[in-house]
C-alpha cells in the first residue's frame, strides 16, 4: 500500500490531482524526504547540508498566490480551470500515462483565498466558448493581484465581456472584490509548453503593476518566491555571508524584480543586476533606485559584468545568483571560476541536480563550499531549493584587475 492510499485529503483536494506528492506526509516526514533528496543530488558535499528550513505545519496550505492553469469550456459545467491529473485505480507507475483526467482546481486548498476567489469570478463571469473558438481562452495565469488570460488566437476578444454580469454583478466588480488589480489579455496562438510570448499583451482592466508584501512592484509575468518570509530568511543568510558594504561590489545575476538587490543597496555597496525579462527589469529599476540593471541573459552580459567587478579589489567582489532550474549558463560558470573570481558567492538553486554540476565546476576554479542550506519554498511538493554559500579565490593575483 502506498503512503498516499490511506491519507485524508484536505477539503477541496481532488483525489486525481497528483500535484502535491508530499501531501500525504507530515511536515517532519516531508522535510526528511526533501533533505534526503538534496543529499542524493549533492552527495560530494553531504556533510555540509543543513536541516531543511520550512514554514509551520499550519502554513502548508493556502500559500500559493501564483498559479498557471489550463482553461476548458464544458457545456454542462461551464469554465473549468485546472490541470491533467493522475489515473486512479491502476498501479502507481501507470497513473501518469496519458490519457489522464482533467482536474478542476477552483477549490484547491494550496491556493490563497485571493487566487480561489479570482478563479471563481472568472468561471462565473466569462462568456462561453460556444461555438468552439468564440472565446478561445487556453490558460489563466494568476500572479498575486495580476491576472493574465492567455488566448490561443490572434483575434482580440475585446472588453465587452468585462461588463457582463453574474447574478447582477459585473465581472470587473467581482474581480476587484476578489483582490485583483490588473487583468491582462495575451494573444498567443502557439501557447502550450511556452505559456507566454514577447508580444500580444495588453491591459484590459485595472493597473499594470502591483506591490508585494515587501512593497516591491511586480507585473503579470514577474517571478517571485511564494513564501515571502522564508525567502527573506534565505536572503538574510546570503547577506550575512556576503557582507556587502561600502567599497564593495555585488553582482546580482538573474535578479528578477530586485528583491535581493534591495537588500544589498542600503549597505552602500555598488550593485549591478542582470535579468532577461523586460517586465522584471522595469520593476527592478523602480524597486531599487540607483542600482544599475542590465536586460539580457547573464551570458550575453558577461563583458559588462566582468568590467563592473573589475573596478573593485578582488576581496571586495561579491556575487549573488538565483538562476532558473537549468542552473548557471556554462559561460557564466566559466567566468566565475575563471576570470571574475569573486571573494564570495551566494547561489540559490531550485534544482539540486544542476547545483551539483555547477558546484563541481566552481570548485575546480578554486571555490570552497562552506554551507548548503535547503529551503522548503514549495510545501507539499517534491521541490527543495538550496542556498549554497561559497568562498572564492578572490585574493589571488591572477584575477581581473582594475
Amino acid at each position: 500500500m502506498n503512503r498516499e492510499d490511506h491519507v485524508t485529503l484536505p477539503p477541496g483536494c481532488a483525489p486525481a490531482c497528483g500535484a502535491c506528492p508530499e501531501g500525504p506526509y507530515s511536515l517532519s516526514e516531508s522535510l526528511a524526504r526533501k533533505r534526503a533528496r538534496a543529499e542524493r543530488a549533492l552527495a560530494p558535499w553531504k556533510g555540509r547540508i543543513e536541516d531543511v528550513l520550512s514554514v509551520s505545519a499550519d502554513n502548508r496550505l493556502g500559500y500559493r498566490d501564483r498559479t498557471a492553469l489550463s482553461a476548458r469550456w464544458d457545456g454542462r459545467e461551464g469554465w473549468l480551470f485546472g490541470m491533467e491529473g493522475v489515473r486512479q485505480g491502476v498501479p502507481y507507475p501507470l497513473r501518469f500515462q496519458r490519457p489522464r483526467p482533467f482536474v478542476s482546481l477552483l477549490d484547491c486548498p494550496v491556493h490563497t483565498p485571493r487566487v480561489r476567489e479570482i478563479l471563481k469570478a472568472l468561471a462565473s463571469g466569462l462568456p462561453p466558448d460556444d461555438p468552439p473558438g468564440a472565446f478561445p481562452l487556453a490558460f489563466v495565469a494568476v500572479s498575486g493581484a495580476q491576472c493574465t488570460l492567455v488566448f490561443k488566437s490572434k483575434a482580440d476578444p475585446g472588453d465587452g465581456w468585462l461588463a457582463s454580469s453574474a447574478g447582477g454583478v459585473p465581472l470587473a466588480s467581482m474581480l476587484e472584490r476578489a483582490g485583483l488589480e490588473g487583468l491582462w489579455i495575451h494573444l498567443h496562438p502557439a501557447a502550450g509548453v511556452r505559456l507566454f510570448a514577447k508580444g500580444g499583451w495588453r491591459l484590459a482592466w485595472g493597473i499594470p503593476r502591483s506591490r508585494d508584501s515587501r512593497g516591491l512592484l511586480y507585473g503579470p509575468g514577474s517571478f517571485s518566491q511564494l513564501l515571502g518570509g522564508l525567502h527573506d530568511r534565505s536572503l538574510a543568510e546570503a547577506r550575512e555571508f556576503l557582507r556587502p558594504g561600502p567599497e564593495k561590489a555585488v553582482l546580482d545575476l538573474y535578479c528578477g524584480t530586485g528583491a535581493s538587490m534591495a537588500l544589498w543597496r542600503p549597505s552602500g555597496a555598488a550593485v549591478l543586476g542582470v535579468e532577461a525579462g523586460g517586465e522584471s527589469v522595469a520593476c527592478a529599476r523602480l524597486n531599487v533606485p540607483g542600482a544599475e540593471v542590465l536586460r539580457g541573459t547573464c551570458a550575453d552580459r558577461l563583458s559588462q559584468a566582468e568590467a563592473f567587478l573589475g573596478r573593485f579589489r578582488p576581496e571586495n567582489r561579491l556575487v549573488y545568483a538565483n538562476p532558473p532550474r537549468t542552473g548557471l549558463e556554462p559561460a557564466v560558470a566559466e567566468s566565475l571560476a575563471g576570470r571574475s573570481r569573486p571573494a564570495r558567492l551566494a547561489y540559490l538553486s531550485c534544482s539540486p541536480g544542476t547545483l551539483s554540476r555547477d558546484l563541481s565546476l566552481l570548485e575546480e576554479g578554486g571555490f570552497r563550499v562552506r554551507r548548503l542550506l535547503p529551503f522548503d519554498f514549495f510545501p507539499r511538493t517534491a521541490g527543495v531549493e538550496v542556498l549554497a554559500l561559497l568562498e572564492g579565490p578572490g585574493k589571488r593575483s591572477d584575477v581581473i584587475s582594475g
